[in-house]
């Protein structure tokens, strides 16, 4: 691997972050003039035929798979990503977004602990050293440094729904490893899409006050945008940013850049006018050292290799 190819990837990789984690005050925000469930449809909907004509038009490899394979990867699908996307827009509307980042960055380290439950091994020292830090950054948060709160559980409702949306990401991403194995990336991503955009079609029509298309077509042009942001930029164009730096650098070396998401969610909420306590950017700076610190060898050693 030469240097150019390295900063590129490093490049996209960080662009790939701002993406991610300036949706989540961009998302709060257009939560004041759309339903959480309407933002999540056209998120779906939108980042749909974005990968449609984006296979249309670069094509895709053949694949094939059993009636058994296919109800497997719809289900994951739909329980991964639209848990996800449904648990943290609907849980933005009653949390800040800095709570919802920081809940989000423990996905990688949940998604190796469940990897541990079920290959029925115990997890690693550094794995639990990371959990124990960087879960403390995030409760401290979440509890704003009450710890009654805590024992109580009284705990707000928001963070509660992010935290079950990031295990529904951890336990699609387990599984999307051996699923990967089946078909491509890139129609798998287009098939959790749609498993989306149905689950949350049909919870629309089951909601009288949800109204996808005229919520849409009513909303301001700022409100339009930024729903266009969320499906264009957050999700199509940062997963084939990501997609390109696991396959340069390796998924090890480029997890490390997820730490960025919680830092780049305080910047545009800083940015857009919301408020952010001294006591968020500590918690970030702990869960960013939980994660980060057990991995620092891998990132020497890939340095060393490139």
């Amino acid at each position: 691997m030469n240097a150019s190819s390295t900063t590129k990837a490093v490049v996209l990789l960080i662009i790939c972050t701002f993406f991610w984690g300036s949706c989540f005050p961009i998302g709060k925000h257009a939560l004041n003039e759309v339903h959480a469930l309407t933002l999540v449809f056209w998120r779906f909907t939108i980042a749909a035929v974005c990968l449609a004509l984006y296979i249309l038009v670069m094509g895709a490899e053949r694949f094939a798979l059993t009636i058994r394979q296919w109800i497997w990867v719809v289900a994951v699908s739909a329980v991964g990503v639209g848990g996800l996307n449904l648990g943290l827009f609907t849980g933005l509307e009653h949390t800040a977004a800095t709570n919802g980042s920081l809940i989000m960055a423990l996905s990688p380290l949940m998604t190796a602990l469940i990897a541990c439950v079920a290959m029925r091994s115990l997890p690693t020292l550094p794995q639990c050293f990371s959990l124990v830090v960087s879960l403390s950054g995030v409760l401290m948060v979440i509890t704003n440094g009450h710890l009654e709160t805590l024992l109580t559980m009284d705990i707000n409702q928001g963070d509660k729904m992010i935290f079950s949306g990031m295990l529904a990401w951890s336990f699609y991403t387990y599984c999307s490893q051996n699923i990967s194995r089946w078909m491509p990336v890139i129609p798998y991503t287009l098939v959790g899409m749609l498993s989306g955009a149905t689950v949350i079609g049909l919870m629309c029509l089951a909601t009288p006050e949800v109204h996808p298309f005229a919520e849409l077509v009513s909303s301001s042009a700022i409100g339009m945008t930024e729903v266009v942001y969320i499906g264009v930029f957050g999700t199509v164009a940062g997963y084939l940013l990501w997609l390109n730096g696991v396959r340069e650098l390796g998924s090890p070396t480029a997890a490390l850049f997820f730490n960025f998401v919680p830092v780049f969610a305080v910047l545009t909420a800083y940015m857009m006018g919301q408020a952010v306590t001294q006591l968020q950017l500590i918690g970030i700076a702990i869960v960013i050292l939980g994660l980060l610190l057990p991995r620092l060898p891998v990132f020497r050693k890939a340095t060393q290799a490139v």
